[in-house]
């Protein structure tokens, strides 16, 4: 046959290039040229979209394929128009919703990325559904159908459709910062630096864009469906054009309507402006003129988008020092030369809808492979890098998803096309914004974190980006109309998104943590706090309320209370009444942060806590423990913790040693022991002559004053009598005083001056000096955990009075500690309750760091704000 003969030779020449198209790269794989077919026939030729998985795309392949081929086997025409409209209305839409998880899931209706359509969606597109099918079934069956010219009905639509067109494009360009990316757009808000006239003036453009929305959405898929039901076409015998075309169309109205809208004005201006014998308008029908200016429409904009990267990188590997190098004149040259060379490449990459490669980042271009959009190979997040900043973008993306939305659905972003990319930028975060499968109502997007200025090219890659976004939203403009000065550049500034997320704001405490005024008030102030937290913890313990309801109402509750057992002090108290604070001169030095290294090595060997053997005690040694994690390291002696430590008499074997007696005792109120502290706290490790000493500093005025201001009662009237009555209570009073006292003591050991800035950033960060209460504290993780928290609040305290001023009394230091409890998480950022803070949206975080090249620490504090993010 002539025809095989012809195929046998155009074959052996292309076979003699397949090695030379597999060197180059333009060979694809075999799944990729699948993929890639799949997705070109479905957007093309079927009207559907790409696809945001690969099971997505092969399901609605078949689906779509199904559709186009079953219309043509259906006799009536009224029966195709309905069957073409339904089925094109119902692939249009994410039946799925959530089907599969890529990434972030965002749609431009107010539901969630994990919920199934609501009864209300459910009946708005019933509705939809509905109206469409009964305004195509009756124009279908009762208009009257000609060739379309000036004066028939069809035409009449066109122009409706034509004056649709532009009034989209104008509200679209409203809503931008520039129009068409070249003109400063005069309606968009110039100060977006001031968040309150921010927000009114870009309320009147959401307005705006809710009358866009009703347009896109309600007006223009209707004013289709009639253009295409009033079609001659449709009257005459099926055909595999008609079929294919108008399966094609009717799937487009609501698929991609502004593309669909900007098609159909194109054939409908070209047949009433052209004659009617020119081959255009003789052989083809609608569907299919259709499908054509939807394929040179996005092969066109391709192409003008290749040629715009190609100049771009034939022009910055001349104008950047760092992308020129030796041969880059030569290569400049020659691609003048071989322009039309060049120009064919382009092209050819084009038509493949496949990328343009530059080798090696040098003007030398090739033609990548075709593949499809989704060209990673597994669902996106899957090859995720997890690092500190990891949980700011959890907790930031699902709020600029819902930003996404509305910003969607007003026409911020421009046209929506699958593959289009977005950057978005706030401080010291970038995001990547890729748009994967869009449809009617819903469009599914994914959001990557990008590292941050890790190294200096990726610095100036952030300034480059902050220099247009500052030209775009931070430069004040005098003329009615500005032009864009990046104008040709890869980034089109879009708009201000306003998305409540965190903010760093680092400051040093030079004059703050370093004042011997502050530092002595430290103290005084930590056993305030201490007292405060544990009251409260006491008062809400689990079982609390039942323990006071059962009280009020059987009004008695058992007095006496269980002797608490006690571990056993040393055989000679004046053994540890010796130790004094020489001894520990070298733990609070001059130099207040050369043990850095030896707290980084206790966090370093976090991981040895459950090792046998880690908690046995040494004589001679020190040990250092860390708090939440219970690590022990050896420090060793010559740094800040070497100290010396007196043996204490050996016990014989099978003998108990002394053990402090606390009698039985037994409260004056028979409601303390509803806020009475735990059995295993009230135990005993410290001498009494030092327990007695250390009497004096607890604030039993501040107690009572705590004690009074619960709210643990329910009935009111004789709650002031029973919290007088509690705090009266002197038994209770002494188990708050010994268990407050020594947790004081385990912070400062046995040196009473006030502390120094290195120590407060040692324990603040878990690291306690040695004492004879250290064991004690913590084999009491509870306990640990507490006073550790009340150390943190003394610190956020002292800054919060050297910034704003004294406290004038009680209640105003109780209002402070309960903001510091409901409102701020006080903590480190390497502490997972600091993670779990940030995705619960705690308004503010405090943490207190070390930066080795300043002299003091470095205070970190962040907070939620309302602030401009993404700058997109």
């Amino acid at each position: 046959m002539p025809a095989l003969e012809q195929m046998n030779q155009i074959l052996h020449i292309l076979f003699v290039f397949l090695p030379f198209l597999w060197a180059l790269g333009i060979l694809p794989p075999p799944d990729a040229l699948f993929l890639w077919a799949m997705e070109q026939i479905l957007e093309f030729g079927l009207g559907g979209s790409s696809m945001s998985t690969h099971l997505r795309l092969l399901v609605m392949f078949i689906m779509s394929a199904g559709t186009a081929i079953t219309s043509y086997f259906i006799p009536s025409t009224v029966g195709v128009v309905l069957f073409m409209t339904g089925f094109g209305f119902l692939l249009s839409l994410n039946l799925s919703d959530v089907g599969h998880k890529i990434g972030t899931k965002s749609k431009n209706l107010p539901s969630g990325p994990e919920k199934h359509f609501s009864w209300k969606e459910c009946l708005f597109y019933i509705i939809i559904l509905v109206f469409a099918l009964l305004e195509t079934g009756l124009l279908h069956h009762f208009a009257g159908f000609s060739q379309i010219s000036k004066s028939s009905s069809q035409a009449i639509v066109g122009y409706g459709l034509m004056i649709l067109l532009i009034l989209l494009w104008i509200l679209r360009e409203i809503q931008s910062v520039y129009i068409i990316g070249i003109f400063r757009n005069p309606f968009y808000p110039k100060d977006v630096q001031t968040v309150t006239v921010f927000f009114e003036k870009q309320t009147r453009l959401m307005k705006i864009g809710i009358v866009r929305r009703i347009l896109l959405t309600l007006v223009s898929p209707f004013a289709m469906i009639a253009f295409l039901s009033l079609d001659s076409s449709l009257q005459g015998l099926q055909s595999v054009s008609v079929s294919i075309g108008f399966t094609r169309a009717f799937r487009m109205v609501w698929q991609n309507t502004e593309n669909a809208l900007l098609e159909t004005v194109i054939v409908s201006t070209v047949h009433l402006i052209s004659s009617t014998d020119i081959w255009w308008n003789r052989n083809l029908d609608t569907g299919i003129r259709l499908l054509l200016v939807g394929i040179i429409r996005d092969r066109l904009i391709r192409f003008i988008s290749k040629l715009q990267f190609a100049v771009t990188v034939l022009l910055t590997s001349w104008t950047e020092k760092k992308q020129r190098r030796k041969t880059t004149a030569t290569l400049c040259i020659l691609n003048i030369i071989f322009s039309p060379f060049v120009l064919v490449i382009i092209v050819f990459s084009t038509l493949l809808s496949s990328p343009l490669l530059p080798l090696f980042t040098l003007p030398v271009f090739l033609v990548g492979f075709p593949r499809p959009i989704q060209s990673w190979p597994g669902a996106a997040g899957t090859t995720a890098c997890v690092c500190a900043d990891t949980v700011y973008y959890y907790q930031m993306v699902p709020r600029l998803t819902a930003v996404l939305q509305t910003a969607m659905a007003a026409g911020s972003l421009g046209l929506l096309l699958p593959g289009s990319h977005y950057l978005g930028r706030f401080q010291d975060r970038l995001i990547w914004i890729m748009i994967l499968e869009c449809g009617y109502t819903y469009c599914c997007i994914n959001i990557k974190g990008l590292e941050l200025q890790e190294t200096s090219c990726h610095t100036a890659e952030a300034r480059r980006v902050d220099e247009v976004f500052e030209d775009a939203f931070e430069q004040e403009y005098t003329g009615v109309c500005s032009l864009n000065e990046h104008f040709g550049n890869v980034l089109t500034p879009c708009t201000v998104l306003p998305v409540k997320l965190y903010s760093d704001a680092r400051n040093v405490l030079s004059g703050i943590i370093d004042s011997h005024e502050n530092l002595k008030e430290f103290k005084g102030d930590l056993v305030k706090v201490l007292v405060w937290i544990l009251v409260q913890y006491c008062s809400k313990r689990p079982g609390m309320k039942e323990k006071v309801h059962n009280t009020e109402n059987k009004g008695k509750a058992p007095l006496i209370l269980p002797a608490s057992n006690t571990s056993p002090p040393p055989k000679s108290p004046e053994d540890i009444d010796s130790l004094n604070s020489e001894t520990f001169d070298d733990w609070s030095d001059d130099n207040i942060f050369d043990d850095e290294p030896t707290i980084k090595k206790v966090i370093e060997e976090k991981q040895l806590k459950d090792l046998p053997g880690t908690n046995s005690f040494i004589p001679g040694s020190v040990e250092s423990q860390r708090v939440g994690d219970h690590s022990t390291g050896t420090v060793p002696e010559n740094d800040l913790y070497k100290a010396v430590l007196l043996g204490y008499p050996a016990v014989d074997k099978g003998k108990q040693e002394d053990m402090p007696y606390i009698p039985l005792m037994e409260f004056s109120c028979s409601h303390s022991h509803l806020v009475c502290l735990p059995a295993e706290w009230r135990t005993s490790c410290m001498p009494n002559s030092k327990m007695k000493e250390l009497s004096s500093l607890f604030p039993e005025d501040w107690y009572q004053f705590v004690l009074r201001q619960l709210e643990c009662f329910h009935s009111e009237e004789k709650a002031s009598n029973v919290l007088e009555e509690i705090a009266n209570d002197k038994v209770l009073k002494d188990f708050y005083v010994h268990t407050v006292m020594t947790c004081y003591f385990s912070f400062f050991g046995i040196d009473n001056m006030a502390p120094s800035p290195g120590h407060i950033l040692r324990v603040y960060s878990g690291v306690l000096p040695w004492s004879v209460a250290l064991d004690w504290l913590t084999e009491k993780p509870e306990l640990f955990q507490l006073a550790l928290k009340a150390f943190r609040y003394t610190l956020k305290l002292m800054i919060d009075k050297a910034s704003l001023g004294p406290i004038e009394d009680f209640r105003e230091l109780i209002k402070y500690l309960e903001e510091y409890e409901c409102d701020w998480y006080i903590g480190l950022v390497s502490d997972e309750k600091w993670k779990e803070a940030i995705l619960q949206e705690k308004p503010y975080l405090f943490s207190l760091g070390y930066d080795s090249n300043m002299p003091e620490p470095a205070l970190e504090i962040s907070r939620v704000n309302r602030n401009l993010c993404s700058q997109i």
